[in-house]
């Protein structure tokens, strides 16, 4: 059915279909103080209806409406139906927006209703409500008032009164009247607030008892190696932050229990987070275990797969009685070596494996999966993070993310998840500089892209859209890179790099940009994660307005991962730094 289509098929789905906002007819004025343009009510008896055909052969339905202070027009398209029931003499109320006709002020199209009747369509906060083709407002506004009336009464409050007093909350069958048929902005706001409630705090039982299930199952312990771990540590050409130290005292506490882990590791961009996750996987890989990596996409699994081996290359066998066995596994490895890797994880030969969602492909079994580390994890959904864990038995998990999250929502979202927090950088990073240019200031920014170049430096140059569009009014990649290279950057050497180009194009156009081979870069947001260039300090973004906060922060952490001082400039046509929408 067509209310099927909105997700709507029992009686709760409709109590629960709230309205995505309100048309404002609370304002009740008699006909000589209206004015145009605004939205007002006004109650009044009709004179005459009458209709007549259009040029276009519709009808128009015109009523002349009086009260006490004077007379004003209504008019409707398309409705023959109304001339019934607006008959002469009968009193009702109209809501609407003022419009103006030939000099006379008059109502277009809008709402009414018989005076006699308790007001839904008029004369209040009205809601509007997401509808499908097929179905109007008013007629499910008054299937929602009949199924509010009869079973708000009905509904059990699951939250008792001492914490509703304690949170100021209201009770819960006022507030579903109330949410979709407020008296006033407050007691909407109020019933919203409770309802905002209701989800969050299911949300956090629901993780909670995930939480709890988890940590019944049994685990295998995978104690401290301290000679291990000694060893790795000392081979790195760098010492671990506080915070570093701080979070990997939390993860090893964590994998020597028999209960399994479940962690979330948060940490900014260029943090260190991998060098973390490494050390963890070492203590797994020691009591001959196996580690999966699982990344949102193959150029952050192959950036991990690259960084896992660099950081275990100094370690040699480092305790070990044989060298760490480490591969990828993304959907563009060739079949003779995939083939070559399942039956290596299913034998037990590899120890750790990176890669992207091939490793939740049902051909693919390891023979003693016992930790699982998900990277970006806000990328995965449940079921995806949830197949990888089930290719173990009760395997540790440990999921990472650079989103910055407050620590308030982080234990509602995360609330299965103990939290570490990684919050310094490395020594020698610098804060990376974030403007907002205005689009008259696009040369300003090309010439700063230029003379970072100059110092021999590398740059970023993002938008997002691959290709023009006529329905979305932004700068293409393939099209400014066409602009750049002629006209703008002549003597520089430019790359281009989108999700459209096979996999072998990128990899290439990332190799010679990793080897300084291109000096500024043009991508889409395919660069969004896993690119790692210390030489590169410009990130360039334009229609900046177009991406998520979660996008542009992500965007910004592929600069700044050197020593050098980066930048960060935002570019849009469309908005300004002084519009609230934009910040």
């Amino acid at each position: 059915t067509r209310l099927e289509k909105l997700g709507i098929s029992t009686v709760g789905n409709l109590l629960n279909h709230y309205p995505h906002r309100y048309d404002d007819y609370t304002a009740l004025k008699s006909i000589s103080q209206l004015e145009f343009g605004e939205e007002a009510t006004v109650v009044g008896t009709i004179w005459e209806t009458r209709t007549r055909t259009t040029r276009s052969g519709g009808a128009l339905i015109t009523s002349v409406i009086a009260d006490a202070s004077g007379t004003v027009e209504a008019v409707w398209f398309n409705q023959p139906y109304l001339v019934k029931q607006l008959r002469a003499g009968r009193r009702i109320v109209l809501s609407g927006k003022i419009d103006e006709h030939l000099g006379r002020l008059r109502l277009q199209s809008p709402a009414w209703e018989p005076l006699e009747k308790e007001l839904i369509h008029t004369g209040r906060l009205v809601p509007v409500y997401p509808l499908t083709r097929g179905i109007t407002s008013r007629w499910l506004r008054k299937l929602i008032k009949r199924v509010v009336d009869h079973w708000t009464p009905r509904l059990q409050d699951h939250l008792p009164e001492t914490v509703r007093t304690r949170a100021g909350l209201m009770d819960l069958n006022k507030a579903v009247r109330q949410i979709h048929f407020p008296d006033n902005q407050e007691a909407a706001v109020e019933a919203r607030r409770r309802l905002s409630f209701d989800e969050f705090f299911f949300i956090q039982l629901g993780m909670l008892h995930r939480r709890q299930q988890w940590q019944r199952q049994a685990a295998a312990p995978l104690p401290r190696d301290e000679g291990l771990l000694s060893s790795f540590l000392a081979s790195l050409p760098f010492q671990l932050t506080e915070a570093q130290q701080r979070s990997l005292e939390h993860i090893l506490g964590d994998l020597a229990r028999s209960e399994p882990m479940s962690r979330l590791l948060q940490g900014d961009v260029g943090s260190g987070k991998t060098v973390v996750a490494t050390a963890a996987a070492l203590m797994a890989v020691a009591q001959g275990k196996q580690v999966a990596l699982m990344a949102p996409t193959e150029i952050l699994a192959e950036q991990h797969h690259r960084t896992v081996l660099d950081l275990l290359a100094g370690m040699g066998e480092g305790g070990m009685q044989r060298p760490v066995s480490v591969e990828l596994l993304t959907g563009s490895v060739p079949r003779p070596e995939r083939t070559r890797v399942y039956a290596a994880l299913a034998s037990g030969e590899i120890d750790i494996v990176v890669g992207t969602q091939a490793l939740i492909q049902r051909q693919l079994t390891f023979h003693d999966l016992a930790l699982v580390i998900v990277d970006e994890q806000h990328r995965f959904g449940v079921l995806q993070r949830g197949t990888l864990r089930s290719k173990g038995s009760a395997p540790h998990m440990l999921v990472m993310s650079a989103t910055p999250i407050p620590r308030s929502l982080a234990l509602t979202l995360y609330g299965d998840l103990e939290i570490s927090v990684i919050d310094e950088l490395p020594p020698g990073r610098q804060p990376i500089v974030t403007r907002w240019l205005l689009p008259t200031e696009r040369e300003r920014a090309y010439g700063f892209v230029l003379s970072q170049v100059e110092k021999g430096r590398q740059a970023f140059v993002l938008y997002p859209l691959v290709q023009e569009s006529d329905k979305i009014e932004a700068r293409a990649a393939v099209e400014e890179y066409e602009r750049l290279r002629q006209t703008i950057f002549p003597r520089l050497r430019l790359g281009l790099l989108h999700g459209r180009m096979k996999a072998r194009e990128k990899d290439g156009i990332m190799a010679r940009f990793r080897a300084g081979e291109i000096d500024v870069l043009v991508s889409t947001s395919v660069i969004e994660v896993g690119i790692d260039v210390p030489n590169a300090t410009v990130m360039l973004i334009e229609g900046a307005d177009r991406f998520g906060l979660a996008q542009l922060h992500q965007f910004r952490g592929r600069v700044g991962r050197g020593a050098h001082q980066s930048y960060c400039l935002l570019l849009s046509d469309l908005a300004s730094p002084d519009d609230p929408n934009t910040r």
